[in-house]
């Protein structure tokens, strides 16, 4: 494939991932090449490359008229999370049961001081840097696995936008003092399953790990309470809604 090509349908993907998550297009509405070609100005090859790459996502879905965005439910949600969340533990349960360097701990203990530093501002401008902190911390727990196959199951898991660890960061951060602290209790528990994995106590490690991927839950909850648009977080568009605060506000 020439760099052009690649380009284009680099192009293609990320303007229709784009329309989807922010909720441009609907669940159900139907995605034609057509509309990636006049939209993003990319040939048809790039953009059928585009419908396949979001299709395998999960973010659509084909059916006999063609592809159309997907949507999910409620108990989808909740799900994703804990499957990812059970997938991460797995991961620190290999690490700590596995070993890791001194070298290796060293950088998880790093990331988590940064993230320390960062959650001490207290300012609203501390959500990009603790994004971008958390982001590698989560990807330093699944390098620290030495697991292959477990690295390819959470990269799909978390090409949904809701099941991603950083889904409800930014939503819940900026409504206050009690998101915050929801926030810093996650926090806390990145310090305690660093320690776990170099104390080798790999089952209460897992355990943590999975409580912690609940916090998406908790934002969530906090979201709702304050009365925050929900269309504010990416993907939740493809949430089918009936019901939706009720039943968050059950877990």
């Amino acid at each position: 494939m020439s760099e052009d090509s690649q380009s284009q349908t680099l192009k293609a993907i990320l303007g229709l991932r784009g329309l989807v998550i922010d909720g441009e297009l609907k669940a159900g509405a139907r995605v034609s090449e057509t509309i990636i070609v006049e939209r993003f100005g990319v040939s048809r090859t790039p953009a059928r490359m585009a419908l396949v790459k979001m299709h395998e996502e999960g973010l659509l879905e084909y059916t006999s008229s063609g592809y159309v965005v997907a949507s999910f439910t409620e108990g989808d949600l909740f799900d994703a999370i804990e499957i990812r969340g059970t997938l991460e533990g797995m991961a620190v349960r290999f690490a700590a049961e596995r070993g890791l360097s001194a070298s290796a701990l060293s950088v998880l203990d790093r990331c988590v001081e940064e993230m320390d530093e960062v959650v001490s501002l207290g300012a609203a401008s501390m959500f990009e840097d603790f994004a971008r902190l958390n982001d590698r911390f989560h990807e330093l727990l699944v390098t620290a696995s030495g697991s292959r196959m477990l690295s390819r199951s959470l990269e799909s898991i978390k090409k949904l936008p809701f099941a991603a660890p950083n889904a409800f960061v930014h939503t819940a951060y900026s409504n206050g003092p009690g998101a915050l602290e929801i926030l810093k209790s996650g926090q806390r528990q990145h310090r305690t399953i660093v320690n776990l994995i170099r104390d080798r106590k790999g089952t209460r490690a897992q355990a943590l790990m999975l409580e912690h991927s609940f916090s998406a839950t908790a934002y969530l909850q906090s979201v709702i309470e304050s009365h925050s648009t929900l269309d504010s977080i990416p993907g939740l568009s493809l949430i089918q809604r009936a019901g939706l605060s009720a039943s968050l506000l059950k877990h």
